[in-house]
């Protein structure tokens, strides 16, 4: 092969090396940020530690795109907690303060009555068909705490899909291309 030969094959490991190291950071910081989440699914015993509010029902108390962080433990659900639930066939959850509860003893069930601090009525009418009241089981943490604003990150990729691909493609092509 000769000298130029060897140097060309010794330049193409090394740019084969480094692409290797570029796909294998950013897997890192796939994996490290699962791993984080999953931890907060642990610490917090919520299946969602962290919900952005999408609408205007809990005005003025939460703004559409507050961050809430959730905590879910065994005590009872209380009147006038804010809770995250889960309606049957809506993929999207709802963050809303209960107004009522009925605890049945021989049991040990609990039945919750929502409602949006800015809306008129309940909530009867968002649950599923013929569902008055959410069990334990729709309810995915409390409110313990939130970041104002921070969530229209959120939003506006949801919103508008082009911004949420460029996001990912310029994030992608700065760890590709940076110097490590």
């Amino acid at each position: 092969m000769g000298f130029v030969g060897d140097q060309v094959e010794s330049i193409r490991s090394i740019q084969v090396r480094q692409v290797l190291a570029q796909i294998i950071s950013l897997g890192m910081i796939v994996t490290s940020a699962l791993i984080i989440w999953k931890g907060l699914m642990v610490a917090t015993g919520s299946e969602s530690p962290v919900v952005v509010v999408l609408s205007g029902s809990m005005e003025p108390g939460f703004k559409r795109g507050d961050i809430l962080f959730l905590r879910m433990s065994k005590d009872p659900i209380r009147t006038g907690e804010i809770v995250v639930f889960n309606i049957d066939g809506r993929p999207i959850p709802i963050v809303h303060r209960v107004i009522k509860v009925h605890e049945r003893q021989e049991s040990e069930e609990v039945d919750i009555l929502t409602k949006g601090d800015n809306n008129i009525g309940d909530d009867r009418v968002l649950y599923a068909h013929g569902q008055h009241w959410l069990q334990k089981h729709h309810i995915m943490g409390r409110a313990v705490g939130f970041l104002p604003y921070v969530g229209w990150v959120t939003i506006v990729m949801t919103e508008k899909p082009v911004i949420k691909y460029l996001l990912i493609g310029a994030l992608g092509l700065l760890v590709i291309t940076s110097k490590d």
